[in-house]
């Protein structure tokens, strides 16, 4: 099984719309996309000039909550700060209380809004927090 295929699983594990294969085939050959991965979760980053962006971070439902997720993306600041990075961007679904807590625990800060950027099953759209890391503030 190809990364792509065992990170789409995952993907589809973790999310209502999930990427596909071929979607994250491509992404993991991109400039500057970075993976960081663990038998039950990843996160992919993509790192330009002083910033980073986290893509997405999957964990499976089964292995949340046991500290994987926050593994992930200490890992993730630590590649990119080595790479040159002074900051991290990511969305993140207003709903989603879970990687909200995530990010907070990991020092994100809210940054901006981005109305209705999520599409949903039903129809409807969600809002995205955009939140920042400034990377000389250490990770708590």
């Amino acid at each position: 099984m190809s990364d792509a295929a065992r990170l789409a699983g995952i993907h589809a594990e973790a999310f209502d719309t999930p990427w596909d294969e071929a979607s994250l085939s491509a992404l993991l050959v991109s400039p500057g996309v970075l993976l960081v991965a663990e038998d039950d979760g990843f996160i992919l980053i993509r790192v330009a000039a002083d910033e980073a962006e986290i893509l997405t971070l999957a964990v499976r439902p089964a292995a949340r909550r046991g500290g994987l997720g926050g593994r992930l993306v200490a890992e993730a600041v630590v590649r990119a700060a080595t790479l040159g990075a002074e900051r991290m961007f990511l969305e993140v679904a207003e709903g989603n209380v879970a990687a909200r807590a995530l990010y907070a625990r990991t020092g994100f800060a809210e940054a901006g809004r981005r109305r209705g950027y999520y599409a949903r099953a039903d129809g409807s759209r969600e809002d995205a927090l955009v939140l920042s890391l400034n990377f000389s503030r250490p990770l708590p």
